[in-house]
């Protein structure tokens, strides 16, 4: 459990939470809570589930990616496959009230199952599908179109992406509909049930973002355009030491910025009267991209990385250097170390690092990173925490295998 108890960074404190989760939606979720002072007990089968071996790992062979979704929570393991197993994570959400879940159904588990222990129970589960089928960020994303205008021009079949875009927001809008649904407890005293869906919330993005009304209003679907921006200007530029900038603008003022920083106004101006075209304009920006982007890159190319942001400083151009990870762990003033959401980290079985703390600041202030739990570290603790098992009735349950 995280080890903020100021109320001023740790506004849930008080807030109890039981996980029966994996992957990355769920645990993100939870995870998002913890950092803001909920107490978030993650419950996992005996030995793990699916995700504690997950890569990538650290060099002990530890996941990172399951250290890195669960710092701050409290860790129980139970025989779920038993019915005392079973009772006990039964036991524990009526205790707790409160209970986020992507796990499949289980006898005793469900909402309906506790709701009739505690009527004023909050339950979130996320599902693959809303009618129950399954889902994960992949086999959304491939069926929503994405991976289709991903990618360079003319390459002709999908592009996934590293990022699972869809379960961060996922974990988001579950976080979200906890607090929602906790507010209203707070007021009425009545429970709630939510229910999630991956897929829903990649498509209600995807349609509030314009892609979808595009597709629907337009005969002509949107072009694969790799890295330039689509309906302004914004691409790639290589600088003489061979690295690569992002360079993009979203305004006049932006235009305006980049043509004087890059000594180009006489040249640009000339180009708009030859077309005709107004600069000014973000649609004729973008209809002129290649023009124009021929025009800048001599610019960039006869320059090193850091002469070409030299001389983008200080003007309200938009523009940051391609970097690895690998860049970005090595240090530097741009790189972790100059971040102030990065703190060190000693994480059981992992080791020393930099790590994230909570993204949010609370006048000013933001959560520091506390370790990931050990698999079942705080399985006696939590069971006399919220059900006051004695230590006999705790020994009894681990000599019968039925926690860990």
């Amino acid at each position: 459990m995280t080890d903020v108890t100021d109320e001023e960074i740790a506004p849930l404190a008080g807030m109890r939470v039981i996980e029966l989760s994996s992957f990355v939606a769920a645990p993100l979720g939870g995870m998002t809570l913890a950092q803001l002072g909920a107490d978030v007990v993650r419950v996992d089968p005996l030995g793990g589930g699916p995700d504690a071996r997950r890569w990538p790992l650290a060099p002990s062979g530890r996941s990172l990616y399951w250290a890195g979704l669960n710092k701050g929570k409290r860790s129980v393991t139970v025989d779920l496959r038993s019915a005392r197993g079973r009772e006990l994570v039964a036991a524990m959400a009526t205790a707790a009230g409160t209970v986020l879940t992507n796990a499949p159904p289980r006898a005793g588990l469900s909402y309906e199952e506790l709701a009739e222990r505690r009527p004023d129970l909050v339950y979130a589960r996320l599902l693959g599908h809303r009618d129950g089928r399954p889902a994960v960020d992949y086999t959304v994303n491939a069926g929503l179109g994405l991976p289709y205008v991903t990618g360079p021009a003319g390459h002709d079949g999908p592009v996934n992406h590293v990022l699972p875009a869809w379960d961060v927001a996922c974990g988001l809008y579950l976080a979200v509909g906890l607090l929602a649904a906790e507010r209203r407890r707070a007021a009425t005293g009545r429970g709630r049930r939510i229910d999630l869906a991956l897929h829903d919330v990649a498509l209600a993005t995807a349609g509030n973002l314009g892609f979808l009304a595009e597709a629907q209003l337009h005969a002509a679907g949107r072009p694969r355009i790799g890295n330039d921006l689509y309906g302004d200007f914004g691409r790639d530029f290589g600088t003489a030491d061979g690295r690569r900038l992002m360079v993009l603008v979203l305004t006049e003022r932006h235009w305006r910025d980049l043509v004087a920083a890059t000594g180009l106004t006489r040249v640009v101006s000339a180009l708009e009267q030859a077309l005709p075209a107004d600069f000014r304009s973000e649609s004729d920006r973008y209809a002129h991209r290649e023009a124009l982007a021929g025009l800048l890159a001599p610019w960039f190319a006869a320059r090193t990385a850091a002469q070409a942001e030299e001389g983008l400083q200080g003007t309200s151009v938009l523009w940051s250097r391609y970097r690895t990870f690998e860049d970005l762990a090595a240090g530097g003033a741009a790189a972790l170390r100059g971040e102030p959401l990065m703190a060190p980290l000693d994480q059981p079985g992992v080791g020393p690092h930099l790590a994230p703390g909570g993204p949010l600041l609370l006048d000013g202030r933001q959560v520091p990173p506390s370790p990931a739990p050990e698999l079942g570290e705080h399985t006696d603790e939590v069971l006399a925490d919220l059900l006051s098992l004695s230590p006999p009735e705790l020994a009894f349950l681990h000599a019968d295998g039925v926690v860990a």
